[in-house]
């Protein structure tokens, strides 16, 4: 009998975003799915009691929902997952650091997946103990496959409809992500004192000037130079009271990019929160949407000729913007990734820029924008490459093998 699957929604839009993907995928293989409201508790929980009995099912989680502490399924001496002898799979997708905390009130069958090759390393090095999973990269969707109403917008009567592929994209590079001003951080790099605000403000400035590095392998590298006997077990709690660096150096990346792109004469359309909180020479070029859900990043997508990523340091592996622009038909421009190279390189399918070589942005970005049968071609292939290969159906595939 096949397992039936738990899946979660509400709090973080995407990752709810998500789970209803695999859903998708899962009821198309002939699994049963029970979606999870963590903004109606009391009434999804007494519709999953009816869903299954012990031992019927697996939760399928990102970032730890439902495995949090939530009051609804722990009790003082129980986890509800225990008591039914679920099995629970759960996907991270930032950093383990960020969820120090959690391992600590893990399930009994657990089993973590991580979208980076680094952050599997970590895992295994930091927690040894615990059940992992293969490297399991995030997945792109398709609006046209989600939207049913896709044939009454005009921009998707022919999707992707190549023919007319600059005339139906009438924007020419988005930006899909929020921003917060790195000078948010400032209190808690400042929080313990001179002392710990230089040693910090050394970490954030080798990363600038090194972007290649790993955060953790950065980390690493400034504690035991302070440090030199520091034990794997302190090494990692340090890392876990750092992670307010991780955020800083993406935002000031992320502003950075748009910035040099906006300031050098390119309009860049921005769905999400903050970019304008940073000063530009030339704020007319930033158009400010404000927040929108996946779907509609998603439609947005498949109306842009160019979709900006920044990845959020991830260096062996990828973002769900990558392979969302490829789905919907967007030319990636990204800064690069071991894993986005190996799947990519060589095969005229994304653009990559440099970290520590911005200014060479606005060229990149001229030549692309200049040379549309080029950019067709690198829709083409990128489309081709994601659609086979890195949809939610290819992840629920994998995840199967472990149920």
């Amino acid at each position: 009998m096949k397992k039936k699957i738990i899946l979660f929604k509400g709090g973080v839009e995407t990752l709810g975003f998500f789970s209803i993907q695999l859903a998708n995928a899962f009821e198309e293989m002939g699994y049963q799915t029970f979606i999870f409201d963590m903004e109606d508790q009391f009434n999804s929980f007494n519709k999953l009691i009816n869903f299954c009995h012990k031992g019927e099912a697996t939760i399928i989680t990102f970032n730890f929902i439902g495995l949090s502490g939530e009051t609804i399924f722990y009790s003082e001496n129980h986890l509800f997952f225990d008591d039914y002898k679920i099995r629970c799979l759960n996907i991270v997708v930032d950093h383990p650091f960020y969820y120090y905390k959690n391992y600590y009130r893990l399930p009994k069958n657990y089993m973590q997946f991580c979208i980076d090759k680094k952050h599997l390393q970590y895992m295994k090095r930091f927690y040894g103990n615990i059940e992992l999973g293969p490297f399991l990269p995030l997945a792109g969707t398709s609006y046209a496959d989600i939207n049913i109403n896709a044939n009454t917008d005009i921009a998707f009567n022919k999707f992707i409809d190549y023919d007319n592929f600059l005339s139906n994209r009438n924007i020419d590079i988005i930006f899909t992500g929020n921003y917060t001003p790195p000078s948010d951080f400032e209190p808690q790099i400042n929080r313990l004192g001179e002392d710990y605000s230089i040693f910090y403000k050394n970490i954030i400035d080798d990363l600038i000037a090194h972007p290649y590095l790993d955060i953790a392998e950065a980390f690493e590298q400034h504690l035991v130079a302070e440090i030199e006997d520091i034990s794997d077990s302190d090494l990692n709690t340090c890392m876990a009271n750092m992670i307010f660096i991780d955020l800083y150096i993406r935002f000031y990346m992320r502003g950075k990019v748009v910035k040099t792109l906006v300031d050098n004469g390119f309009k860049v359309d921005a769905f999400g929160n903050g970019l304008d909180m940073q000063t530009y020479k030339h704020p007319e070029n930033l158009i400010m949407h404000g927040g929108v859900n996946s779907l509609t990043c998603l439609r947005k997508l498949a109306t842009s000729k160019i979709s900006l990523n920044v990845m959020p340091w991830f260096k062996d592996g990828a973002h769900d913007r990558i392979f969302n622009a490829a789905m919907n038909g967007a030319v990636n421009l990204s800064d690069g990734s071991k894993y986005l190279h190996e799947i990519f390189d060589n095969k005229n399918a994304i653009a990559f820029y440099d970290l520590s070589k911005i200014d060479d942005l606005p060229e990149i970005t001229h030549i692309l924008l200049s040379n549309p049968d080029k950019m067709i071609s690198m829709s083409q292939n990128a489309y081709n490459i994601t659609s086979n290969f890195h949809t939610w159906r290819q992840r629920a595939k994998i995840l199967e093998k472990y149920l």
